[in-house]
């Protein structure tokens, strides 16, 4: 049971254009941003950075790859089963999100930038000067290496909502590894 308010048409009025954005986007509206739209900020804040990101240069199957391995690490159902599509709608097999979902990869860049982003969730962001090396030496340069922390910042947040109010799964589960 949710531990907020999940009902699209009660949310404040100002939240009302972006949860049409929303709706438009997806065809529906998930349940997390009907939760998320009881703070007008907050729910502009997230879509925002949903928008930014999805125009950065690491791509959208990377993006939704770090996605599924935060939210594994985080035990976030409804993260996993959101971005597990999404990441298969950007392009990924199945096979590659159940890998990335446990922070692998065959993929060398791909897999250094999910070992780097559950480092950085793991140790609350205490990495080292290795560990950015590590990510240069995949092919990363400033703009990703920082987009890719923007990406943990984000699935932080959205976990954390899922979580913490017990929202509703509205996509087809996937189990936690």
């Amino acid at each position: 049971m949710p531990r907020v308010n999940i009902e699209s048409h009660s949310a404040p009025s100002a939240s009302q254009p972006l949860l049409a954005q929303i709706h438009q986007a997806f065809g529906a509206t998930p349940n997390m941003f009907k939760a998320v739209a009881n703070s007008p900020a907050a729910l502009q804040s997230m879509w925002g950075a949903f928008g930014a990101l999805g125009k950065g240069t690491l791509g959208a199957r990377l993006g939704e790859q770090i996605a599924v391995a935060i939210a594994n690490r985080n035990r976030c159902e409804y993260c996993l089963a959101a971005h597990t599509v999404l990441g298969q709608n950007a392009g990924a097999s199945a096979a590659e999100m159940a890998a990335a979902q446990v922070g692998e990869s065959a993929d060398a860049r791909t897999a250094a930038a999910l070992a780097f982003a559950l480092k950085v969730v793991e140790q609350r962001a205490q990495v080292g000067d290795a560990d950015v090396a590590q990510l240069r030496q995949a092919g990363f340069g400033d703009e990703q290496i920082v987009e890719i922390m923007a990406h943990v910042a984000l699935n932080l947040f959205t976990n954390y909502i899922n979580v913490a109010l017990d929202v509703p799964v509205d996509f087809p589960k996937v189990a936690l590894k």
